[in-house]
């Protein structure tokens, strides 16, 4: 998976464009209302939800897995940014317990244990009272069913990204033991593809 996403920043760039997704904006509000300080982003990617959490005075600290996407955005936010270089799957980087955690379009892209693994670790990262967040790709998606079939709700895509896709059953059997507080559908316009369907994922909630 690393090469893949090398690959892929390194001839796209930016390629979701620098505006927030919707999810991370819903995040945003969220995290200020529970006044939130301190937050911790695996899958940084080049920094275009993690900036809407600094512009509003959080601390935010990233694990990315592309080096190409860590410097684009240092180049693009500041080369202060705290970012890990590495995958989520060698959690953790650091003994730091975080107040909130955004993970966006990232845990369907991992096989079952390596979800559980990452649940397990953000939630052991996240101090009592914290929040976490994590954005899955739904079933109802347009994209579902794409590829090549690998077992119930698992595509291959494309060649290189590996996609399991969350029904409601999925949601409260793999977030239930992890705090699990609330999940709603949420649709992500393709923002910077115009006329392409927009995806739809499961904003998941949970508290500690």
């Amino acid at each position: 998976m690393a090469e893949f996403w090398e690959a892929s920043f390194m001839e796209k760039q930016a390629m979701w464009g620098f505006e927030p997704s919707e999810s991370a904006i819903v995040a945003n509000n969220l995290f200020k209302e529970k006044q939130l300080q301190n937050i911790l982003v695996p899958g940084f990617g080049y920094g275009r939800n993690a900036q809407l959490f600094r512009e509003n005075g959080m601390n935010v600290t990233g694990i990315e897995i592309s080096q190409t996407a860590i410097d684009l955005a240092k180049a693009h936010y500041g080369s202060d940014l705290k970012i890990y270089h590495g995958s989520v799957t060698d959690m953790p980087f650091d003994d730091v317990l975080y107040d909130g955690i955004f993970c966006y379009a990232l845990i369907h892209l991992l096989d079952q244990e390596e979800r559980q693994k990452l649940l397990d670790d953000c939630y052991k990262q996240l101090r009592p009272g914290g929040w976490m967040v994590f954005v899955a790709v739904s079933t109802k998606s347009p994209n579902y069913g794409s590829g090549r079939q690998l077992s119930r709700n698992r595509f291959e895509i494309f060649e290189g990204v590996q996609m399991y896709f969350y029904d409601e059953d999925a949601v409260k059997q793999e977030f239930g033991k992890f705090g699990l507080v609330d999940f709603t559908e949420i649709e992500e316009p393709m923002k910077n593809m115009p006329g392409k369907p927009p995806l739809r994922f499961y904003f998941v909630t949970c508290r500690k």
